[in-house]
């Protein structure tokens, strides 16, 4: 693919229209969104009129004029179609992290103490791994990992307490099949909880047809909702009233302006809020959505998928084509894929120095440490194209050949890679 190809794609694009409602700066080729989504023009104006009216006029009397107290139902109602779930079963807030360890005790307590090991990925994001330790040693259970997808089934034994998944592969973008390994761990008795931080809005997610348990997820990726955006939590209804989730805050309380001191528990995903909902955050989060709302109208789920497929194919083919002795660690079968790249380079180039002069020459993708090390580049069908892609492998190809990526500004490496 040349430019002139990529462009006269982008022309016959029917989500083109999309990229306008991003603020992405003039020369800047944003491959990233996987880790932060770009920033929708129409929300600065939003989280200022929240600021200066809402807050600034309005005061305390926006919890209920501005319906402030509604954001985490009203955000997880907006959601809910593109996790295939229902109104009233998605809330919106606290991190992914938190809304984790709220469903792994809850999901460990309706297993009342006769299966206590949970099963999961050593390449799965940290913290969930992190989170699963926390949780197993309160409950004392053993967190099982395994280096293969291809050892899930083994262990989905009479000791399975719980399969904890992320659907889609931080590392490699590999996309599990959910419904059948759901299948599985209900087969052997086991629950299964799904983190869907790099799928919410990006690939289909059908948690009700599925038949999962539970399901969390974050708000600042390809959901767009910006930097620490708050996460949401899915529980399915056949638990409701089951059990309780470990983290009995205020708001999750059934009558929470009653102040009674006894903790009763709200009915539903209700339960499963906590403190004070963010305002700000979900402001810039629920104006994000109406992106969405936009992509529906468009062609939906089918085109951002469509779409995703096509970018990401895309770039294998090019990368494989022009940048010699670059492994690419994502399938390239559609249905084990999300909406990312990974790749590793040859033996003797840094791909963290890499990274940093693509970010230099204006190409944005991020770099991910570990065996092997990865560059990770993320698709985000509603402000991608392919001129993106052309550029991308442009630079890449060029920086490796000429070696200019090996200069001692681009090797020192900061907090955040």
């Amino acid at each position: 693919m040349n430019l002139d190809d990529a462009q006269r794609l982008d022309a016959a694009d029917p989500l083109r229209p999309l990229r306008e409602r991003f603020s992405l700066p003039e020369g800047i080729t944003y491959l990233d969104g996987n880790s932060l989504g770009a920033l929708p023009r129409a929300t600065p104006a939003r989280v200022a009129r929240a600021v200066q009216q809402e807050w600034g006029e309005g005061l305390i009397k926006s919890w209920n004029s501005a319906g402030w107290i509604d954001l985490p139902r009203r955000l997880g109602d907006r959601l809910a179609p593109w996790l295939g779930a229902r109104p009233g079963e998605v809330l919106v807030g606290d991190s992914t992290s938190v809304n984790l360890y709220k469903v792994l005790h809850a999901a460990l307590q309706l297993q009342q103490g006769q299966r206590r090991v949970v099963v999961s990925e050593r390449s799965n994001f940290p913290t969930d791994n992190y989170i699963a330790q926390s949780v197993v040693r309160a409950h004392g259970g053993e967190l099982v990992l395994v280096d293969s997808p291809d050892e899930i089934p083994a262990l989905l034994d009479e000791r399975c307490a719980v399969l904890m998944l992320t659907h889609v592969n931080y590392r490699s973008g590999r996309m599990h099949d959910m419904a059948l390994l759901t299948r599985w761990a209900h087969q052997a008795g086991a629950l299964a909880v799904w983190d869907l931080a790099h799928s919410a809005g990006i690939v289909p997610v059908d948690l009700l047809g599925c038949a999962a348990d539970f399901a969390v997820g974050c708000g600042y990726k390809y959901l767009n909702g910006g930097p620490g955006a708050p996460a949401f939590v899915w529980m399915h209804p056949r638990h409701e009233g089951q059990v309780w989730q470990p983290l009995t805050g205020w708001l999750g309380h059934a009558h929470p302006f009653d102040f009674d001191s006894e903790y009763l528990p709200a009915p539903g995903i209700q339960q499963y809020q906590c403190g004070t909902p963010p305002v700000l955050a979900m402001t810039a989060l629920e104006t994000a959505l109406d992106v969405y709302d936009e992509a529906q109208k468009l062609g939906g789920m089918k085109a951002l998928r469509a779409k995703s497929l096509a970018l990401t194919e895309a770039f294998m083919a090019s990368v494989e084509a022009r940048v010699p002795g670059a492994e690419i660690h994502t399938p390239r079968d559609a249905a084990l894929r999300g909406s990312q790249v990974s790749l590793s380079l040859p033996a003797g180039v840094d791909g963290y120095a890499v990274i940093q002069a693509l970010i230099a020459r204006g190409v944005i993708g991020d770099f991910r440490a570990g065996v092997p090390e990865l560059l990770r580049f993320g698709f985000a069908p509603l402000y991608n194209g392919y001129a993106d892609v052309v550029r991308a492998v442009d630079v890449l190809a060029e920086l490796l050949d000429s070696g200019a990526w090996n200069a001692p500004e681009f090797t020192t490496r900061s907090k955040v890679t």
